[in-house]
């Protein structure tokens, strides 16, 4: 296996739990630094799985890390990705990229020219169920893809969670916090978009946490809360897009990709391993289609493991800032277009990431 990637992990949310057990014991992966603006979370942390709590700065510049693992807000992802690549570091970062396309494309820049990964989630896409669904498309199960819809849709988050109000700031909303597992996905499957048309709204119902010692306490809204995208792709492939904070229920959700000679029903793609099915011309009924492609099991942290097998086999790792940025893009221009600005033209492009075989990834 070789020398194990030293990682540093700034951010100790919610989500670095899910990160942390994909990661923690494995050879080609070692967490040996934490780092919270919370420094009695950081050693409690640290303690539990025998990394050292440092400040962002220390851990930032350390010589015993080779990797950071940035979990922070999305208002502070560039800042703190932009640091780590300055001090040599490889960076995997939770999603967004960033808040702003040019802060995205300095990244993607700054890491180039320091010869280091960069690397964003999310990594779901390497499961078995988008994965699989990739392969079908890709060995003509369905004919030509010629659409796609993909729509996720819930009343909002400050009914589950104790503390959403950054769910409705900047950065986040369903667009944001959603849509990059919906459009990576749909990227992944049917290659990168050329040109978007949108419309975004929000209503006037006025929110309250409902759980938690918070509750009953107003949130703000600060962003669109419904979404609707036609994103044209390279391919000639029409996608639709729904995502929403303002849909009670639905019997819509998902992502569906339409073809010459049949329809696939691809999975969540914010899980990594779900049933994947196909109707087609010939069987006129649904089937279920076995995984063939991705990891069986896995879990948030995927996308940090491939990077460091990348730079162990000398390859490009498939959860790159390159595809980020170009997601990051669409939703930008998503907005834009929402905004009364039209049809938006895209200005950066990615290729399709290589294909994942049956586990080809260790996990």
């Amino acid at each position: 296996m070789g020398e194990s990637m030293k990682v540093g992990v700034v951010g100790l949310g919610k989500i670095s739990g899910q990160y942390l057990t994909t990661l923690s014991g494995r050879d080609d992966i070692e967490i040996v630094a934490v780092a919270d603006l919370d420094q009695s979370r950081a050693e409690t942390v640290a303690g539990e799985i025998g990394a050292s709590a440092l400040t962002v700065d220390d851990l930032i510049a350390s010589d015993a890390v080779d990797a950071v693992l940035n979990l922070t807000v999305p208002a502070a992802h560039a800042e703190i990705c932009g640091r780590a690549i300055a001090a040599g570091k490889h960076v995997f970062v939770e999603k967004p990229l960033a808040l702003s396309v040019s802060d995205g494309v300095e990244l993607v820049r700054a890491a180039g020219e320091a010869g280091v990964r960069l690397g964003c989630a999310p990594d779901t896409v390497l499961g078995a169920g988008v994965q699989t669904a990739r392969a079908v498309i890709d060995r003509g199960d369905i004919g030509a893809p010629v659409g796609a819809s993909a729509v996720w849709a819930a009343p909002g988050h400050e009914l589950w969670h104790p503390s959403p109000e950054f769910y409705y700031q900047p950065g986040a909303g369903p667009l944001f916090d959603m849509g990059p597992y919906y459009l990576t996905a749909l990227v992944s499957m049917l290659g990168p978009v050329v040109r978007v048309s949108g419309h975004a709204t929000h209503s006037d119902r006025q929110r309250e946490v409902a759980t938690g010692p918070k509750a009953g306490v107003p949130v703000p809204v600060d962003v669109e809360t419904h979404i609707t995208a036609v994103l044209e792709h390279a391919s000639g492939v029409a996608s639709t897009v729904t995502m929403s904070f303002e849909v009670w229920a639905t019997r819509m959700a998902g992502i569906e990709v339409y073809g010459t000679a049949g329809t696939l029903a691809v999975p969540d793609p914010n899980r990594f391993f779900d049933p994947v099915e196909i109707f087609t011309a010939e069987t006129r009924e649904w089937i279920a289609v076995d995984h063939c492609a991705g990891h069986r099991e896995g879990g948030r942290g995927l996308g940090l493991i491939d990077i460091a097998e990348a730079v162990r086999d000398d390859r490009e790792h498939r959860a790159s800032g390159e595809l980020a940025l170009h997601v990051l893009e669409i939703m930008e221009s998503v907005l834009k277009a929402g905004a009364g600005h039209g049809v938006v033209h895209l200005s950066t492009t990615t290729a399709r990431p290589a294909p994942l075989a049956w586990e080809e990834v260790a996990v």
